[in-house]
C-alpha cells in the first residue's frame, strides 16, 4: 500500500495517507492507457469536413466542345477535377471518428494512469482547499507553496470557490471524481488531490 505525504495550503507536511492499492497500486497497462487517450482525442473530433465530388458540383451538363477537330484535348465536363471550379478527387466527407472502450477497460486505464503518477512522485495530497472567497491570487500562492506549475487539481464535489479560483490560471485544470480522465492525468505534470477527493476516488474505483 502506497504511503504519501499530506500537505496543507502553505506547503507544509501535516501527515501521511495510505492509498488503496486497488486504485493507486495496480499493474500499469500501457496499452489500455494508450487506447483511452486515443479514444478521448478521437471522440473530440467533429468530423464535419466536406468537399464536393464532380457529381455534386453544379453545372457542367454538356461537353465544353466537340470530341474531335478542335485541337484541344477531349473533355466531357467543365466540372471534372482538372477544371477550375470542378469537383475534388476523393473528396473528404463527414464521418464519425469515435470508438468505444468498455467500462472495465476505462476503469483499468484510469487506475493505471493514477498509479503511474504515484510511482513518479507526481501525486500530491493536500488536507483541504477551502477558500472563503473566490481569489485567483490565493490559489496561485498555494501552487507556489507546493512548488507546482502545470497541474490537474482534483476537488471534492461542492468546492466551488476553489474551482472558480483556479479557473483563470494557465496550465491548471480542476476536476471532480466523475470528470477525472486518463488524458488529463497524463497531460499535466502533477496531480493534486484533496483528502476528500482521494477518498471519493477510492470509493468509486476500488
Amino acid at each position: 500500500m502506497a504511503n504519501v505525504s499530506v500537505y496543507n495550503i502553505e506547503g507544509k507536511e501535516v501527515g501521511t495517507i495510505d492509498l488503496n492499492d486497488a486504485v493507486f497500486g495496480v499493474e500499469v497497462n500501457e496499452h489500455l492507457v494508450h487506447m483511452a487517450v486515443v479514444s478521448q482525442l478521437a471522440n473530440k473530433r467533429q468530423g464535419t469536413q466536406k468537399a464536393k465530388t464532380r457529381s455534386e458540383v453544379s453545372g457542367g451538363g454538356r461537353k465544353p466542345w466537340r470530341q474531335k477537330g478542335t485541337g484541344h484535348a477531349r473533355q466531357g465536363s467543365t466540372r471534372a477535377p482538372q477544371w477550375t471550379g470542378g469537383g475534388v478527387v476523393f473528396a473528404p466527407v463527414p464521418r464519425d471518428y469515435s470508438f468505444k472502450m468498455n467500462k472495465k477497460e476505462k476503469r483499468a486505464a484510469l487506475k493505471s494512469a493514477l498509479t503511474s503518477r504515484v510511482e513518479e512522485k507526481k501525486f500530491i495530497v493536500v488536507d483541504e482547499l477551502n477558500f472563503d472567497e473566490i481569489k485567483t491570487k490565493k490559489f496561485q500562492t498555494v501552487l507556489n507553496n507546493l512548488n507546482v506549475e502545470k497541474a490537474l487539481v482534483v476537488l471534492e464535489d461542492g468546492n466551488k470557490n476553489a474551482e472558480l479560483s483556479a479557473r483563470n490560471i494557465a496550465d491548471v485544470k480542476t476536476a471532480h471524481t466523475n470528470t477525472i480522465n486518463v488524458y488529463d492525468v497524463l497531460k499535466y505534470n502533477t496531480v493534486i488531490a484533496t483528502k476528500a477527493a482521494v477518498a471519493s476516488i477510492e470509493e468509486v474505483y476500488a
